[in-house]
């Protein structure tokens, strides 16, 4: 009683993503030929393994127990087999990744050309999305977010340098309104708030000589997106708290200024994260080595 890799890939495939069509789209093959090589699996296994209706997939005690053995050795058997390729042929490969537009400005943007450029085989498939997804149900490769946003079952390696957030208003508003001494200020000013994707609005987090205060601001405008917020800044509206890095070209104009420049903390940086069960792909691996690489100084010149 024998199953070939194929098969037990298959099955693997279709457990984790619990979708014989999702399953059929990552193999490449058509549902009905997947559909077929588990019945043709079940029937010399005896034993039924997943209880599928139009609408879920579910394993059963004997499938639970067969993916828990045979996962492991499958994703060995795939890195080797990746390790192996690379050897004979350059790198090649498509990299999906999902990441919140920050990062994607600030962070992946600037070196993606240089990456390109020395792996022209390979395909950066890069979707921003300021949201909190499951990278795994979607279908990336792996995903970028701050370290404290990462789940547990998940391999977080940190990339870039740390982040910050700055206060800032055109100069024009400062000065008529006055300036601010104190985060509680910002109750008597306008505010550009920030909305989260899950519907949360951002209570601003300023910190000083270990005093944390978290403000909850009100103005007229509310966004999402740190380019609008710096631009509505500029032009007048109030203050926007955002990414030093979006807002440095207006500072750097004098189209902004800053405040509170003092209780503006930075925080950590932004990590890479992929699932911990499954194998590191030779292009995820080789554009991880290159993030470290060009924010350690080494790349920066490329």
């Amino acid at each position: 009683m024998h199953a070939d890799f194929n098969e037990l890939a298959c099955f693997a495939a279709i457990a984790r993503l619990r979708s014989f069509r999702k399953a059929a789209d990552e193999r490449n093959v058509t549902a009905s030929s997947l559909s077929h090589t588990m019945r043709s699996l079940e029937e010399r296994l005896g034993v039924r393994l997943l209880n599928r209706t139009t609408r879920s997939v579910v394993l059963t005690d004997a499938g639970s127990q067969l993916l828990s053995r045979i996962e492991p050795m499958l994703a060995g058997i795939s890195e080797a087999l990746d390790q192996a390729h690379s050897f004979g042929s350059s790198l090649k490969g498509t990299l999906r990744l999902n990441v919140p537009r920050p990062a994607g400005r600030v962070l992946l943007a600037p070196i993606m050309d240089g990456f390109l450029r020395d792996h022209p085989e390979t395909v950066i498939e890069l979707i921003t999305d300021d949201g909190i997804i499951d990278i795994v149900q979607t279908g990336f490769d792996a995903g970028v977010r701050f370290g404290e946003s990462v789940a547990l079952d998940m391999v977080a390696v940190p990339i870039g340098p740390a982040q910050r957030l700055v206060l800032v208003a055109s100069p024009a508003y400062v000065s008529k309104t006055g300036p601010i001494r104190h985060p509680e200020d910002l109750k008597q000013r306008a505010c550009i708030g920030r909305r989260f994707p899950s519907g949360l609005h951002y209570a601003w987090e300023f910190e000083k000589d270990g005093e944390k205060i978290a403000v909850r601001v009100v103005g007229p405008l509310v966004l999402d997106d740190d380019d609008m917020m710096v631009k509505a800044a500029a032009g007048g509206i109030g203050y926007a708290y955002v990414h030093e890095s979006t807002a440095k070209s207006l500072l750097d104009s004098g189209q902004l200024v800053r405040s509170l420049d003092d209780w503006c903390p930075f925080i950590p940086s932004f990590h890479l994260y992929y699932p911990s069960r499954r194998h590191v792909s030779t292009v995820l691996r080789a554009f991880i080595d290159w993030c470290n690489a060009y924010y350690a100084g080494s790349g920066a010149t490329r």
